[in-house]
């Protein structure tokens, strides 16, 4: 699944939101004609199916906070809230979401309204690309996306470096001595280690850890990786 980062054009909150249970915002998951920090721009008309697709079936993409980092609990791929609209206009994807009365969500309230700016002030969604044109010339994006199907929409962190940042993220994915390589720099795995979650995935590392190390050294090392998780996931 790809990524596209979108810092908010506009936060709106619904009128009146100064109550606790009033959380509804809107804004644009997606801006048409937009080359974004991977070389790919959106066309109109991308995201026709799936709007279709949910309207009919009632299964909407989800709203997730930071993309549910790498979705190594329960909590981190809960839905944040829900959006009650997705559509396309003149600009791109406009989105108007609703957040859970919950802690996440009356904290990511919180942020947003911020002052004297939103401490989230990005949306990122998450795709798999259907229908595309590769670049033909250098000045061209890399990717022309013309059908998306829409997985998740994301409330994000937006840092100073972001597009950089995010660049990164994404290459990481690209062949397995990438991987490698980020798990041991950033993670801070050994090559075993590394090798061990490319070949059988973060589960068989954790198993490993308890076995050989006890549970003091299987603690630090998802708390090295959740940190790793939230650096990453903005």
């Amino acid at each position: 699944m790809d990524r596209m980062f979108v810092p908010l054009r506009e936060i709106k909150f619904a009128a009146g939101d100064d109550a606790a249970d009033v959380m509804e915002f809107s804004g644009y998951g997606a801006v048409f004609g937009n080359v974004d920090a991977y070389g790919d721009v959106i066309l109109p008309g991308a995201f026709a199916d799936t709007l279709a697709g949910a309207q009919k079936s009632g299964i909407w993409p989800a709203m997730l906070s930071q993309h549910g980092g790498w979705g190594m609990s329960a909590q981190d791929m809960t839905p944040v809230g829900v959006w009650k609209s997705l559509a396309e206009d003149g600009i791109g994807l406009k989105s108007e979401g609703v957040l859970a009365p919950t802690d996440r969500g009356r904290e990511l309230r919180a942020l947003m309204k911020m002052a004297p700016r939103p401490a989230i002030d990005g949306l990122s969604i998450g795709y798999i690309p259907k229908e595309f044109t590769l670049r033909s010339k250098p000045e061209e994006p890399r990717r022309t996306l013309k059908k998306v199907d829409l997985v998740e929409i994301s409330l994000v962190t937006f840092p100073a470096n972001g597009k950089a940042r995010v660049s990164s993220v994404k290459s990481i994915w690209e062949n397995e001595r990438d991987i490698e390589a980020w798990l041991q720099r950033d993670a801070g795995l050994s090559r075993k280690e590394a090798q061990i979650v490319i070949s059988r995935g973060f589960k068989a590392l954790l198993d490993g850890q308890r076995d050989a190390a006890g549970e003091s050294e299987l603690g630090e090392l998802a708390a090295a990786l959740k940190r790793s998780t939230c650096a990453i996931a903005a």
